[in-house]
């Protein structure tokens, strides 16, 4: 392969991910024009479309989506490989995209690389919040950070915060006039508090599980969100029980702005975990990265 194929690869690579010549071209320090020649040149070398443009929008072909799922995985390789290099440099330093939910970000992720980076200025780290699970390898992400019972297998995975709860809560007023449910199945005769995930295609149904039963109800009510500040605030408002992570309403539970119902059927389950492909070598800075994640229990 000549030098000049593997970044007219590239450029295609970028062009598909950003799904824009603006924004690719902005991204790669090159012009519009220059990136559409380049586009223009592979194709006729492989003598297929790879791209469908129109006015409006820019979309791979089902050749160019075939070349995406080969060409992620190989450079995802040579960037561990090129990071690898970083151990011979006097200071930790690299490039890194991670994918994660917005909620880790908030509540971990961020509180612990801003720690990092300001000691490391040439570690560079890209943050991608997105609730739908990401294929890492295919999108070229270094890492990802999901819950524990979402990670595949194959992947190497490092706990970076504690056992996690769900949990339902309500104002109080809420059941002035109603008593709280005591099963699950009684969420159906209070008002509830929706929230729309993208990556469930719809309301997320909550999850219960108490004496090793599991139960999924999927709730209605006057309101729905498809964010937890929201939801949050409408459960302070008094517009119904609200699902959400215990962590995020603590503060609203000390202070008797909510309570707690169903908690025999909400238990703990593995919290978040940083994962990572197994057959990628860690680079110093990597390494580092991950250790500043790393879930460290209070002694």
């Amino acid at each position: 392969m000549r030098r000049e194929d593997l970044g007219d690869l590239m450029a295609f690579l970028t062009v598909a991910e950003e799904q824009s010549f603006t924004k690719a071209a902005a991204r790669l320090g090159t012009s519009q024009s220059s990136l559409s020649l380049i586009i223009r040149r592979l194709e006729a070398r492989l003598g297929l479309r790879l791209l469908t443009r129109t006015t409006r929008s820019l979309a791979p072909t089902p050749a160019g989506e075939q070349l995406l799922l080969t060409l992620g995985p190989a450079l995802g390789d040579i960037d561990a490989q090129l990071s690898a290099l970083t151990e011979f440099r006097d200071k930790p330093a690299g490039n890194f995209r991670i994918t994660a939910g917005q909620h880790a970000i908030d509540t971990l992720i961020w509180p612990k690389l801003s720690k990092l980076l300001r000691d490391y200025p040439d570690i560079k780290v890209e943050l991608n919040a997105e609730s739908a699970l990401t294929d890492i390898v295919t999108d070229r992400f270094d890492a990802g950070v999901r819950l524990g019972d979402q990670i595949q297998k194959d992947m190497i995975a490092v706990a970076v915060g504690p056992m996690a709860r769900m949990i339902c809560v309500a104002a109080p007023s809420c059941f002035d006039q109603l008593a709280p449910p005591s099963t699950p199945q009684e969420l159906t005769e209070h008002r509830c508090i929706n929230l729309r995930l993208p990556s469930y295609g719809g309301f997320y149904p909550w999850e219960f599980e108490k004496d090793g039963h599991e139960m999924r109800v999927r709730v209605d009510g006057q309101v729905a969100f498809n964010g937890v500040p929201q939801t949050i605030a409408g459960a302070l408002d008094g517009y119904g029980i609200a699902y959400l992570h215990e962590d995020v309403v603590r503060e609203h539970l000390i202070r008797g702005r909510l309570v707690q119902v169903l908690a025999d059927w909400t238990p703990p389950f593995p919290g978040y975990h940083l994962y990572y492909p197994s057959r990628r070598h860690p680079s110093p800075a990597f390494s580092m990265l991950v250790d500043a994640l790393r879930h460290k229990p209070a002694q």
